[in-house]
């Protein structure tokens, strides 16, 4: 390989490496521009007088699988009792 060739080389895939790089940066910002929404979100809903810790918690819930929901609850609910708590 040529000189010329390794040069060509290098820069296309510094090129490339700089165009990943961009993107990732991009995607960052956006990132944080969501976050900023979700705590907007957040706060005109505690505005409202929802508890936002509620609100996290079946948010959560709803990414979750039904199944392991009631197998999660129906372990709480015989440990509650195991302790007298039921």
């Amino acid at each position: 390989m040529s000189d010329e060739q390794a040069d060509a080389t290098y820069r296309v895939t510094a090129d490339e490496l700089r165009q990943f790089i961009e993107r990732i940066e991009r995607l960052d910002q956006e990132k944080k521009d969501i976050a900023e929404q979700q705590k907007e979100v957040m706060a005109e809903a505690k505005g409202r007088g929802y508890d936002t810790k509620v609100i996290r918690k079946v948010i959560a819930l709803r990414k979750r699988e039904p199944d392991d929901i009631a197998e999660e609850e129906a372990v709480m609910e015989m440990y509650k009792q195991a302790l007298g708590m039921a």
